[in-house]
């Protein structure tokens, strides 16, 4: 369904741990997400307070999924800078997603500052009933 590892992010989470700095391997700063699945469609909530609808990307690459979105710092220039906590520059993640999920029919909407994808599963990949025949003459014996 969707590939959990990311070496990558750890590797950015741990040295955002130890250092205190997102941007110290000059690497867009990793996106908080949560994904789950409902019926035949794969939920993923990806976390982008303060970004301009406009600058969100999303692309899809054989069964990789590219997530960038651009958060400006909203200070005017020449402005006195008191405390300054909160991130700005460019986000981004990749998702690796399964070959049981349907890249061609990806919805998107961002709302309240949460992007929310809808990825459905691949009809090949859906549980389906096999029927079976029955009766007396409607046996036939396997052949190999």
């Amino acid at each position: 369904m969707l590939m959990r590892t990311d070496p990558f992010r750890e590797i950015d989470r741990l040295t955002q741990q130890v250092l205190g700095n997102p941007g110290v391997l000059n690497r867009p700063a990793a996106l908080q997400m949560d994904a789950y699945r409902v019926g035949d469609d794969l939920l993923v909530h990806v976390d982008l307070p303060g970004a301009d609808p406009e600058t969100i990307d999303l692309d899809v690459e054989r069964n990789v999924l590219n997530i960038r979105a651009e958060r400006r710092a909203p200070v005017p220039e020449g402005a006195e800078v008191i405390v300054a906590e909160r991130p700005a520059g460019t986000f981004s993640r990749q998702l690796f997603l399964g070959d049981t999920l349907d890249t061609e029919r990806i919805d998107a909407s961002y709302e309240a500052g949460v992007l929310t994808l809808r990825i459905p599963v691949a009809d090949h990949a859906k549980p389906r009933k096999i029927r079976i025949s029955g009766g007396a003459g409607g046996r036939k014996a396997l052949s190999r």
